[in-house]
């Protein structure tokens, strides 16, 4: 009986097995290293576009706050006297001009509702990023296996 044939020494396919096994550990390692990098990268794509979109409902809300806060007062005196040089009398004309902005203001608020139901805030990353942890978990070695 040789040393090899009692376990002490290690044979050639022992060896082979663990240089595969440490072929096995590295690509495992690499691909984990990409798929991070991928979900990192969908990340980074999913949260420009949204940036995209906050900044379009952004700029439609100061839209609203710059025509209310500098064209109202102006506009209103003058639709209201206006309406009242009709024959309308004052407070009729001045309710009339103030309902007209508040329904334009009502129309860009409505705008600006939809154009942030189309912010996704990253709903794709994220599902893959849970995805990729239930796989991750599903290849643990059980409790009753060896580790290696």
């Amino acid at each position: 009986m040789t040393a090899a044939d009692n376990g002490s020494a290690p044979t050639a396919d022992h060896s082979r097995m663990d240089s595969s096994f440490a072929a096995l550990v590295t690509k495992a390692t690499v691909e984990i290293s990409d798929l991070v990098h991928d979900e990192i990268a969908l990340a980074k794509a999913e949260l420009r576009r949204d940036a995209k979109w906050s900044g379009i409902v952004g700029g439609a809300l100061a839209v609203v706050g710059v025509l209310v806060a500098f064209a109202l007062p102006v506009l209103s005196f003058a639709a209201a006297y206006g309406l009242h040089a009709l024959g309308l009398g004052l407070g009729w004309s001045f309710l009339i001009v103030g309902s007209g902005y508040l329904l334009v203001a009502l129309v860009v608020a409505l705008f600006a509702a939809r154009a942030v139901k189309r912010i996704t805030f990253a709903r794709r990353s994220i599902a893959s990023v849970k995805e990729t942890a239930a796989t991750l978990r599903t290849v643990r070695p059980r409790s009753g296996e060896p580790q290696p």
